[in-house]
């Protein structure tokens, strides 16, 4: 007579099933590792890249994604008009040449305000403004603020100040479908960007907070004023631009 033996297990396949679990987790940990290596490399492998190599920005995929109009004409730093430098750094980041990307004093004014319930009013720095039009999205949040101040201090750790206002002022907005100062110069005066007058070049400065509601072409009353408020400003800056544009 044949002996029956013991059942000393679970389940028939249990130990199968829990090893093909445990591999499973350890496949979705790998995988999982590899995307967080590749989202912490990717920023700094392209930053070295856009060193020598015309970016492009997240607004700008997302419209090429949804086969929406672009026109953006790189163009070197030295064909676009010192008045337009001189206009956007004073409105934008008047500490562009001082600062290593980040004005930890503005921003720490900012969080102050916050905490006693009062509305932020920015902060950004062009280093950071290039930061988020690089590699993050265009909707306000403190994530996304968060994630623009080491992305601010790499730019600025690996590209030269002259470098960062390049790719900002060539992926800057400046209306639907409008990216970078020569497609601007050329949409709303009909002139390259090295040709820009100070009058000009003011009413594009004053138009990057607000690109899709303000038309440089035909100012409202308000641009108009913001765009003279600049225009005194450049005048009385003394020397903060000769990082870019030297003494």
């Amino acid at each position: 007579m044949a002996k029956v033996k013991p059942v000393t297990g679970g389940r028939p396949g249990s130990g199968k099933s829990s090893g093909s679990k445990k591999g499973l987790w350890r496949s979705l940990k790998r995988r999982l590792l590899q995307l967080l290596l590749v989202i912490l490399l990717a920023p700094p492998v392209l930053t070295v890249i856009y060193s020598v190599v015309p970016p492009v920005s997240t607004l700008m995929i997302g419209r090429y994604v949804q086969f929406l109009w672009v026109d953006r004409q790189w163009v070197p730093l030295d064909e676009i008009s010192p008045n337009l430098i001189r206009s956007v750094i004073t409105s934008e980041d008047s500490g562009f040449c001082k600062n290593h990307g980040v004005e930890w004093d503005a921003l720490q004014d900012q969080v102050e305000a916050l905490s006693e319930g009062e509305k932020p009013r920015g902060a950004s720095t062009i280093t950071m403004q290039t930061a988020k039009n690089l590699f993050l999205w265009g909707d306000r949040s403190y994530i996304r603020k968060g994630l623009e101040l080491p992305l601010a201090l790499m730019l600025d750790a690996i590209l030269s100040k002259k470098r960062v206002l390049e790719i900002y002022l060539n992926i800057a907005e400046w209306g639907e479908g409008i990216f970078g100062a020569e497609a601007a110069a050329q949409a709303w005066f009909g002139k390259p960007a090295k040709d820009l007058t100070r009058t000009e070049a003011a009413r594009l400065a004053t138009a990057l907070p607000n690109p899709l509601g303000r038309n440089p072409a035909k100012p409202s009353g308000g641009h108009r004023r913001l765009a003279a408020t600049n225009l005194a400003r450049v005048t009385g800056a003394g020397p903060i631009f000769g990082c870019v544009l030297g003494k």
